[in-house]
């Protein structure tokens, strides 16, 4: 786990160097920064869903993912860890869900969850102990843990944690993940995350319309079974039809 340590640590400092340098830009820079950085995380996701290999895989993923996360109630429960999270660190959370703490909390949980540096990163580092796709990322996530910092403020370090427990369960189980996960799933899988990250610019970044993007979380997972599932389904097909 020594890259998802790295990749905590870039974040911690990122953002505190965010928070304390970011007093000195007026709110109309702020704003532009998190603007620029929303239209550039909507190209990374362009960039990550044209590696698909049939995109009625992501729509399907995207779908039944929506399902789980709407049944799971997940984009509430990390809602409601960011409002408990500001409560133990300033006795209340008047915003509510709206805070300006849970937003930065939310927009960069998702943003440094999502994306195959993080699941390939945490695998290699798992299984061969190369921590160098997560250190990669990691320089990329302080720089952006920076930029949100100065706007969002503190919130945006608490996002360490999810990175810790998300990167990190990764890493425990990447002996069984790399024995299944094929190059296909992975496309598919990475597909489906340039989708997720279209919807953190759209709803978190640039605020053009609200998306409950944790509810899609569950897709990331059902990308990859779609694609074992598909050969399993045809060959059943095959025989049912050619048996008849």
């Amino acid at each position: 786990m020594t890259g998802t340590i790295i990749n905590i640590i870039a974040i911690l400092v990122g953002g505190v160097a965010g928070m304390l340098f970011g007093a000195r830009l007026s709110e109309k820079l702020k704003t532009t920064i998190i603007a620029g950085m929303g239209l550039f995380t909507a190209a990374i996701g362009i960039q990550m869903f044209l590696k698909t290999e049939n995109p009625l895989v992501v729509l399907g993923a995207l779908i039944l993912g929506a399902l789980l996360g709407e049944w799971w109630d997940i984009e509430s429960r990390l809602q409601d860890l960011g409002i408990w999270l500001e409560k133990r660190l300033s006795g209340n959370a008047q915003g509510g869900a709206s805070s300006r703490f849970v937003r930065g909390f939310l927009t960069t949980s998702l943003l440094f969850c999502i994306g195959p540096m993080a699941i390939l990163g945490a695998i290699s580092d798992g299984l061969s102990g190369d921590a160098s796709t997560l250190t990669i990322k990691s320089v990329l996530d302080g720089f952006a843990a920076m930029a949100f910092a100065s706007s969002l403020g503190v919130g945006v370090l608490f996002s360490a944690l999810p990175v810790f427990i998300y990167q990190g369960g990764i890493s425990l189980l990447a002996g069984q993940l790399n024995a299944i996960v094929t190059a296909s799933m992975m496309a598919e899988m990475t597909a489906t995350g340039g989708v997720l990250l279209m919807a953190v610019c759209v709803s978190n970044l640039l605020e053009l319309k609200k998306i409950r993007v944790g509810n899609f979380l569950p897709a990331l997972a059902v990308a990859p079974l779609i694609v074992f599932l598909i050969p399993i389904v045809q060959a059943w097909l095959f025989a049912w039809l050619g048996g008849g």
